[in-house]
């Protein structure tokens, strides 16, 4: 294999090039910029849920509770809209980040300061949170003709060939690279996972560290929270059901490590991405929805067994390194 395609990330977006050239064969036009544009616009949400996924995960953690979360920001700034049409919509949207990282941080304080194992905590906190919806909203839908103008139209709003939705994506991943790569949580969070006892000595409070990777998940979960309601004009109870297993799938697609401490931005986009694809193009080829999810199931399964692999084979080289380490001291030692 070409040292390029050794690289993780590089390796997948080949798969997705090669994917979208496939596709093309049998759905005409599946491949023209317009129609890659809107697959990348109906993958945003995705993306923003992955990478806040992958925050948690980076920590040896994992926040089932983004959907749900998702959900009941959405519905609560849905209804503000709908009763309240005067309230500014940047106060909606921030009015949503922050219910959405208060939220998380209901997460993050359980799992830090109560020491419950963060599954447990939030496959707990999902069905509150949706819960929370259904009370708060008494199980009505909130529908298109509910809202403002302009709650509605601001994502959806075309810039430079990308609708607005698509460039806030974009900018979140900027962010998120920016945050991770230079930033003392950003090395805090790998540190937090790769080797907690490690990190623990070297001065890291990972406890705190996990808290606010659930904070900054349950900000962005709650920001997708707006994005979602005003993309599809709808907020109801069960909107994004299931995404939060989409999230996870999208960061394991994209080499992000269960076990924590591994894992890229670009990594989490890309995987995000692949199943935005195959979302979209298996309808356009006429296959069934339950042959999807057999189709998306077989790939996560693949992509935990080639990450698995990884791992072994990383921590062989490591062993390696330090057995050849250890042979050369004991040698210049006699």
């Amino acid at each position: 294999m070409p040292r390029i395609l050794k690289k993780r990330e590089t390796l997948l977006a080949v798969i997705i090039v090669v994917m979208i050239a496939g596709f093309a064969t049998r759905a005409a036009g599946f491949a023209e910029p317009a129609n890659l544009a809107n697959i990348f616009n109906d993958t945003s949400i995705l993306i923003i849920l992955a990478l806040a996924q992958m925050t948690v995960i980076l920590t040896k953690s994992i926040d089932l509770s983004v959907a749900a979360n998702l959900a009941f920001t959405g519905m609560a700034v849905a209804m503000l809209n709908a009763a309240y049409p005067d309230i500014p919509l940047i106060a909606l949207i921030v009015t949503a980040i922050l219910m959405g990282a208060f939220l998380g941080a209901i997460n993050g304080y359980l799992v830090w300061a109560l020491e419950i194992p963060p599954i447990v905590v939030t496959l707990g906190t999902l069905t509150i949170y949706r819960g929370m919806a259904f009370v708060l909203s008494g199980g009505a839908w909130v529908n298109a003709h509910q809202f403002t103008p302009v709650f509605l139209n601001v994502p959806r709003t075309p810039l430079l060939g990308l609708p607005v939705l698509a460039w806030i994506g974009i900018a979140i991943v900027l962010m998120m690279y920016l945050l991770l790569r230079y930033t003392q949580f950003g090395r805090s969070a790998y540190a937090s996972g790769g080797n907690p006892v490690a990190a623990v000595y070297a001065g890291i409070d990972v406890g705190w560290t996990r808290f606010l990777a659930f904070v900054l998940s349950g900000a962005l979960a709650g920001l997708s929270g707006y994005l979602w309601v005003s993309r599809y004009a709808v907020a109801y109870v069960d909107i994004a059901n299931g995404f939060e297993l989409d999230s996870v799938a999208a960061c394991v697609i994209g080499g992000i490590s269960i076990a924590g401490g591994v894992g890229s931005v670009a990594g989490a986009v890309l995987g995000a991405l692949f199943l935005g694809v195959i979302k979209n193009a298996l309808p356009v080829i006429g296959i069934s929805p339950f042959t999807q999810m057999a189709i998306s199931g077989t790939v996560i399964i693949l992509a935990v067994v080639f990450n698995a692999r990884r791992e072994r084979n990383r921590g062989r080289i490591i062993l390696r390194d330090q057995a050849a380490k250890d042979v050369a001291s004991l040698g210049a030692s006699t």
